[in-house]
């Protein structure tokens, strides 16, 4: 499989032109249409001419549109337009933009620069080897590691400063080394060479964690397309374009996933087809014993290896689901009897094997599972329930599969679309979470006694203002949560650490644990002084919890801290998202009273002192001050 060929994306329609004419013709930018164009496998050409179709104000993008600023010590130009099409493919606006040509030192540690004046959201540190002092020293083993922790501290310096006081999410680059040894296949071993020193480099930047700091791994990407197709020395010499322009688009795509991912838009659950896709054959025509899968043959040792990577995807938190055509008893068999399954009944969340159209199920799994359709990807070998997916459901990931199964996982993990920027103790807990809280929630679809059912869980909120041993997890909360999500402002992770050090403002984290475990960290509010008062500037849950009364917990510990501190009023605001409908009357259901109708939103307001406690079947341990 040629990576750099990206064959995991479909190939464009044969139409692909003439709808390109059509969305630059549109009065009105069509948002959908451009990202099913961009979700395809597009030359450098493509990508680029697709980019003229967006807008030239911003302000007619989608609303969550972010601003991505350049820096470089080579000419990032062919870059730009490929970056801002190239996004949508995974559910991200980008309006980029770079600084001048080597302007890089200026413009990271200048508080009157371009870039720290604008406070972009995203800034990339796209340098080489080229712009740090990594001069060889060959032999000398004392002189190597001092360049090498000097080169770091100045680019962590940089990558500091350009934060411009954590309004903005830096993103750093590992360094590619060059083509070409002077020791050979000795250089990587020898202290002081530049193989070395750049590895030496690359290993320590990979270990250091810098809040707001993220990494785009441009070293191993280009390992894995190959060194040689990575340089193109004469580019470098005509124009200080850093990377031959064929690995542009895949370099670009790299880049969308890690802010993606920053962004909380990385996808949460793997769906599964089962017939000639986790196993070989048809379970219905050729019975448990007829199925290819287990070692002794290729195809069943290529089958066991997509379990396999499913089971490890599961390990770091991705959901399971099965979306099959098939009858469910005979999809079930060999889950429960086949001796070589790695997959077993109880690794997956939801089990949908009927007659019904894969878009269907797929909409049902979302809904089972209280997430966006957004959030699934399809692994299905069969390239008319592929197209169908796309079709209907353009926002599902659906990876393009070869023939044969022994390049699945290559197809499925090489697309991207589970790329993580961090890994919390959640995120390792994220799919036992979601099981439990099905099992939470089947006496209350079977219509059951709510307020008991909430009752026999034996519910605890832990509630604690924000510390740095949460700081990742709220961070993430605060980037991903789009539904319950009040006003869905984001923050980076050194805007966090800045609200914690905060005596004006109050913080608080909320974890919620009951009788089927530990649901982890679920809640998130900040308030900041708003004419004498206090501003929800921001409150999200996640919706593993709806209807369980954390919303009333949290009011009330709110309030109680803001009559120990002397706070009269609260005052909340909603914003509308295109996502959060949900919460439109959050506040007015808890006793909220409108105050204005602003073009942004609602705001409403609660006076402390008349405020009466809700009754709620959680036991609340805060620690609040």
């Amino acid at each position: 499989m040629d990576l750099l060929e990206m064959p995991w994306l479909p190939l464009p329609g044969a139409n692909f032109s003439d709808e390109l004419r059509q969305l630059r013709r549109d009065a009105e930018f069509d948002a959908g249409r451009f990202r099913r164009l961009a979700n395809a496998r597009l030359s450098l050409v493509q990508l680029t001419s697709l980019a003229r179709a967006l807008p030239r104000d911003a302000g007619s993008w989608p609303q969550d549109a972010q601003r991505l600023r350049i820096l470089s010590n080579g000419t990032p130009d062919l870059l730009l337009p490929v970056i801002a099409a190239t996004a949508p493919r995974h559910g991200i606006w980008l309006e980029v933009s770079a600084a001048a040509f080597a302007t890089h030192v200026q413009e990271a540690l200048d508080p009157n620069s371009s870039t720290r004046q604008s406070k972009p959201d995203f800034v990339l540190m796209a340098l080489d080897h080229r712009a740090l002092d990594l001069a060889p020293c060959p032999g000398n083993l004392e002189l190597a590691h001092q360049r090498v922790g000097a080169a770091l501290d100045w680019l962590l310096e940089l990558a500091t400063a350009a934060q411009s006081d954590g309004a903005s999410t830096v993103i750093l680059q590992t360094l590619v080394p060059p083509t070409g040894a002077l020791f050979g296949g000795f250089d990587g071993s020898l202290p002081g060479s530049r193989l070395w020193l750049i590895q030496e480099f690359n290993r320590r930047l990979r270990e250091r964690h810098v809040s707001g700091v993220l990494l785009l791994d441009a070293a191993n990407l280009a390992a894995s397309i190959g060194f040689d197709r990575w340089h193109d020395a004469a580019l470098w010499n005509l124009g200080k374009i850093p990377f031959a322009q064929s690995v542009t688009p895949i370099y670009a795509d790299h880049l969308c996933r890690v802010v993606m991912a920053a962004r909380g838009r990385a996808r949460k659950c793997l769906v599964l087809d089962l017939d000639n896709t986790v196993w070989g054959g048809v379970i219905g025509d050729d019975g448990l014993a007829g199925i290819e899968l287990g070692q002794g043959s290729p195809n069943g040792e290529a089958f066991l290896a997509v379990q396999e990577a499913a089971l490890a995807l599961r390990e770091r938190g991705i959901v399971l689901a099965v979306c099959s055509k098939n009858d469910e008893a005979t999809a079930l068999r060999p889950f429960r009897e086949h001796p070589e399954m790695r997959l077993r009944e109880e690794h997956i969340a939801v089990f949908q094997a009927n007659w019904q159209d894969k878009a269907s199920n797929l909409r049902a799994i979302a809904n089972r599972l209280n997430i966006g359709v957004d959030s699934l990807v399809l692994l299905d070998d069969n390239p008319v329930e592929r197209h169908q997916v796309r079709t209907e459901l353009p926002e599902v990931g659906v990876p393009e599969l070869p023939d044969g199964p022994e390049h699945f996982v290559q197809a499925l993990l090489a697309a991207g679309y589970f790329e993580a920027v961090q890994f919390t103790a959640e995120d390792r807990e994220r799919a036992a979470q979601y099981q439990a809280n099905l099992a939470r929630s089947a006496p209350v679809e079977a219509g059951g006694d709510l307020r008991a059912h909430w009752a026999s869980l034996r519910m605890v909120a832990r509630i604690a203002p924000f510390d740095s041993l949460g700081r990742a997890r709220i961070a993430q909360l605060i980037n991903k949560t789009n539904q319950f999500n009040l006003t869905t402002r984001r923050r980076s992770e050194a805007q966090v650490a800045l609200l914690e050090a905060s005596r004006d403002s109050l913080t608080l984290q909320v974890r919620l644990e009951d009788r089927f475990g530990d649901n982890g960290m679920i809640s998130v509010v900040i308030c900041t002084p708003h004419e004498g008062a206090w501003l929800i500037d921001t409150w999200l849950m996640s919706c593993r919890v709806l209807g369980r009364g954390v919303e009333q917990v949290v009011l009330n510990v709110l309030v109680d801290v803001a009559r120990r501190r002397g706070i009269p009023r609260l005052h909340g605001r909603y914003v509308p998202s295109g996502k959060n409908a949900m919460v439109r009357e959050h506040y007015p259901a808890l006793g909220f009273v409108a105050e204005a109708d602003t073009p942004d939103g609602m705001e409403w307001v609660l006076d402390t002192a008349c405020y009466q406690p809700f009754e709620t079947q959680i036991e609340v341990q805060s620690s609040m001050g």
